[in-house]
């Protein structure tokens, strides 16, 4: 067994609980609306989650429905490698982007203003 063969297949292994974590995450937002592990940022999630909860559950549903998608793909046996390794590769960079993206802007401080100093301080 050469490395190339032994990366492919923590590659494909990979994909079962990534797609499992990502859709079971998709199913709590959407359905028992838990929104623990919406848009958190230092493991907090921001003060109205509910309000980042669709993108991150559209986030999660289409990157796990992808990698089921790849999983299939490579069983079935209609894919090339370079293929299905650049689809999965690339699901898993442009998720963990996404889930970045909504988590800074839900904990977001522009455009809200500061309390005002009190006297005496010279901060």
């Amino acid at each position: 067994m050469t490395i190339s063969v032994a990366i492919t297949w923590i590659l494909f292994l990979g994909l079962f609980p990534i797609a499992f974590f990502w859709l079971r995450r998709a199913w709590r937002i959407l359905f028992k609306r838990d929104f623990s592990e919406v848009a958190l940022k230092g493991g907090v999630p921001p003060a109205k989650p509910e309000k980042y909860a669709p993108y991150t559950a559209a986030i999660n549903l289409v990157a796990g429905g992808v990698a089921v998608a790849v999983i299939l793909m490579i069983i079935i046996g209609g894919v090339a490698y370079d293929i299905w390794s650049a689809i999965a590769g690339s699901t898993i960079w442009m998720k963990f982007f996404a889930d970045y993206i909504v988590s800074r802007n839900a904990h977001a401080s522009w455009g809200k203003k500061k309390a005002p100093a009190a006297p005496g301080d010279r901060g």
